[in-house]
């Protein structure tokens, strides 16, 4: 009986697994791309978080899980009253503090020195979630994984009411996020 545990255990430490967390004193950002019919605005934060955790001995294989999350309250457009009623009124930040995307990797495509990756999984925001895919470049340069993305989201599919700017100005359905962090290996 002892052989069988000693065996269990030495297949277990043959499994390697990797995490990478988001550097909190990296260069990240997340920004929001918004359009009305007279002027385009957009919020930025660099308040990320989130990981890449993947099992195995190559780098970042299909299933890897893919998380990240923002605080929308964070987001500043250089108006205090429109962030005042986007994080009030729109996306009532008090009930809804956190957004997320949480995915697997199921496409990866290694090129010299990027990974480009698709993820899919559930993202939420305002209380409700979707399932979308995500698509992002990874690269490594030193000890940190560089992350670039960029998609789209439909305010109706979070039961957003598109506000408006002046009562007949509407934003658009349609907000693009451009998000970049770095993550760095958990020891």
């Amino acid at each position: 009986m002892n052989k069988f545990f000693l065996v269990l255990i030495i297949l277990f430490s043959i499994v390697t697994a990797e995490e990478r967390q988001v550097d909190r004193n990296g260069k990240n950002s997340v920004v929001f791309h918004s359009t009305t019919t007279l002027l385009d605005f957009e919020g930025t934060t660099e308040n990320i978080d989130g990981y890449l955790y993947w099992e195995g001995d190559s780098l970042i294989p299909k299933g890897s899980e893919f998380y990240f999350e923002v605080k929308p309250a964070t987001f500043r457009t250089g108006i205090g009253k429109r962030d005042s009623d986007m994080r009030k009124d729109v996306l009532e930040t008090d009930k809804y503090p956190v957004s997320s995307f949480k995915g697997k990797i199921f496409e990866t495509e290694r090129l010299k020195n990027t990974i480009k990756i698709k993820a899919k999984g559930i993202f939420s925001l305002h209380g409700k979630t979707k399932e979308i895919t995500v698509t992002a470049k990874i690269k490594q340069v030193k000890k940190k994984l560089l992350i670039q993305s960029n998609f789209s989201l439909f305010l109706k599919d979070y039961m957003i009411d598109a506000p408006s700017l002046m009562a007949f100005v509407k934003v658009a359905q349609e907000i693009k996020l451009s998000l970049s962090f770095e993550l760095l290996e958990v020891k």
